[in-house]
């Protein structure tokens, strides 16, 4: 049987895409593997490996909650080296704390993983930063490098959230690809 890696996640308007592209090139000399446009997203809710019964109650219940919400803004805030307090293994861009999407992430996650329906593999445990990662660092290259680079660098970008994508992770050798399943629009 045929096992989907799934997660839920905001895909981004084309017009961001293409600005956080121009981000990219300002550090096109750093030995990271830069995300490809069509995969920049923020994760809300990584599900991990699934059969395809799993997949419909997922995109079942992932309606239900999805709808109930409104539409709402994300602001991005500013690039930096990731996950923050620990060696960096990113690139990323970071946004603004906010009410509208902590709501949705937790009302996601409440209901698909109380399903008795759906065996989840990958429950996380660390807390919920909304990010974009733009890069993953190389980590023998970056190490040799002398001194280390620092990324820091304030943007302001804001964008509608009107739709939550279920989506499909293949991972090849140029890195992972991902596909849209079904797309849910806000209320």
């Amino acid at each position: 049987m045929k096992k989907h890696r799934i997660f839920v996640a905001i895909n981004l308007p084309d017009r961001i895409k293409k600005k956080l592209l121009n981000f990219q090139r300002e550090w096109a000399h750093l030995p990271v593997r830069w995300t490809r446009e069509a995969n920049l997203h923020i994760t809300l809710v990584f599900i991990g490996y699934v059969d395809n019964q799993e997949l419909l109650e997922i995109c079942q219940l992932a309606r239900q909650v999805v709808q109930k919400h409104q539409v709402f803004e994300i602001k991005l805030k500013r690039i930096l080296l990731g996950p923050p307090n620990r060696p960096p293994r990113m690139i990323w861009l970071e946004g603004e704390e906010n009410l509208f999407l902590a709501r949705l992430k937790n009302d996601l996650e409440k209901v698909l993983f109380k399903s008795p329906n759906i065996s989840f593999n990958c429950l996380e445990n660390r807390p919920f930063r909304v990010h974009i990662t733009l890069a993953r660092i190389r980590q023998g290259e970056w190490r040799e490098l002398s001194p280390s680079p620092r990324i820091e660098k304030e943007i302001s970008l804001v964008f509608p959230v009107d739709s939550v994508e279920i989506m499909e992770s293949y991972l090849s050798r140029r890195g992972p690809d991902y596909v849209v399943l079904e797309s849910i629009p806000l209320k």
